[in-house]
């Protein structure tokens, strides 16, 4: 195993350091608009046809049912079960807690204007079911949406070999109230939900991660059929530390984000050479004991550990990387906390690991990466409402606005726009 070290790189070589392993998705796109078409013409027949061709399996039923269900969650031992309860306590409690309000002003007397937040109504989730079924990502998606007030909450997952489900993701599923499960994973499972085939209704709105072609799918569908959570790339995690950090601490921590994927990042930004040499060996130690050896090799092949020369510059640093995950481990971590304004999500101190969001601290899971976090929030309430505006305006208040109304349409060329003010004024004798 090996990890770049890059001491002190100039301000002008920062840029090089945050670019991410993008890989070329020309034949992957093809493939996915083949499959998103194929769905579109042939509903359920085609999703059967796809699987078999793709997994080497295809389900009896896409529907998952309440004794397939049941089934599977006596398969899920109680420690687990037990570790879920708490977990959606915390979900549930710190998202609860975003509950939107009414907003009501009377901008100048008989001007009222409101803004009414109402949950979107079907909402789709899609659960990764490879070699590691996150059925962590059911609650972050699934408990939101329900405390949102959404109506139908339909979610797709594929079969593992043989074609059953995660118990634990059924089980999840079920704890949180979800409406209707499907066996339908990758491209196919988000053209499913896009369009709606006989078995799966058409959704209003896309959320989970996936592999390249649940990504690109999402992309495309995205762009012309069906909203989605936001953009998304390979998971990745930024470290930040001084001298006063424990390097194995760091090491786990960069360690827990490597093994989700070869194309996955984890960058440690810290102040000394020495502590770089250690983290890098803590890293090697550390790897040889993983499962997920193999992946975490070629996730750091991707990675790297940047010395630079003053917690200025740690700040800068993470803020030009815009990291999905965060992890500041200072003396005085708060000193960088306070001026970071791009990161999906941050964690503060020697204790606060990056697992502990992705599980049951209470924040959500699902995160902006690749830089998108200069502009996109992670997943919380109000990614499952939308907001309406109204206005009421009496004689008084549209004749208190009528001039400035009149004046700004006729200036745009808009005389339709003004006629509508004029014709209501000329009625009233104004």
């Amino acid at each position: 195993m090996d990890i770049r070290i890059i001491d002190k790189p100039k301000r002008g070589e920062w840029k090089s350091l945050c670019q991410r392993c993008v890989d070329d998705n020309t034949v992957i796109e093809q493939r996915v608009r083949a499959i998103i078409s194929e769905v579109k013409d042939g509903g359920d027949t085609a999703l059967k046809q796809i699987t078999q061709r793709i997994d080497g399996y295809a389900p009896q039923s896409i529907r998952v049912d309440e004794a397939t269900i049941a089934a599977a969650s006596a398969q899920v031992s109680d420690k687990v079960k037990k570790a879920l309860e708490l977990a959606k306590a915390n979900i549930e409690a710190f998202h609860k807690a975003q509950m939107p309000r009414p907003v009501m002003t009377e901008n100048m007397p008989g001007v009222k204007c409101w803004q009414k937040p109402v949950p979107i109504s079907t909402i789709g989730l899609y659960i990764p079911g490879g070699s590691a079924p996150l059925f962590s990502t059911v609650l972050m998606l699934a408990l939101p949406a329900k405390i949102a007030g959404c109506k139908r909450v339909v979610m797709c997952t594929p079969g593992q070999r043989g074609g059953k489900i995660s118990p634990e993701v059924l089980y999840a599923a079920h704890l949180c109230g979800v409406d209707e499960i499907f066996m339908a994973g990758g491209a196919q499972a988000i053209a499913a939900m896009a369009y709606g085939t006989e078995s799966i209704p058409k959704v209003d709105k896309i959320f989970g991660p996936g592999n390249r072609y649940v990504t690109v799918a999402k992309q495309i569908l995205g762009a012309e059929e069906v909203a989605i959570d936001m953009p998304a790339g390979p998971s990745e995690v930024m470290v930040l530390t001084d001298d006063t950090a424990n390097a194995d601490y760091a090491a786990a921590d960069l360690l827990s984000q490597a093994e989700h994927g070869p194309d996955s990042q984890a960058i440690l930004a810290c102040l000394s050479l020495d502590f770089a040499n250690k983290a890098k060996e803590a890293l090697l130690e550390q790897t040889q004991l993983l499962p997920r050896k193999d992946i975490v090799e070629k996730s750091l092949k991707n990675s790297c550990i940047v010395v630079l020369e003053s917690i200025e510059e740690l700040t800068d640093f993470a803020n030009l990387y815009a990291p999905e995950h965060l992890i500041i481990n200072t003396a005085q971590p708060w000193d960088i906390a306070d001026n970071i304004t791009a990161a999906g999500s941050v964690f503060i101190g020697s204790y606060s690991c990056e697992s502990a969001g992705d599980y049951a601290s209470g924040t959500n899971h699902t995160l902006p990466t690749s830089g998108w976090a200069t502009a996109y929030s992670g997943v919380n309430l109000d990614s499952f409402m939308r907001k309406i505006t109204y206005q009421e305006l009496s004689c008084e208040g549209l004749e208190s606005i009528s001039e400035a109304i009149v004046a700004m349409a006729e200036a745009e060329g808009l005389d339709a726009h003004a006629n509508a003010v004029k014709i209501r004024m000329g009625k009233l004798g104004k």
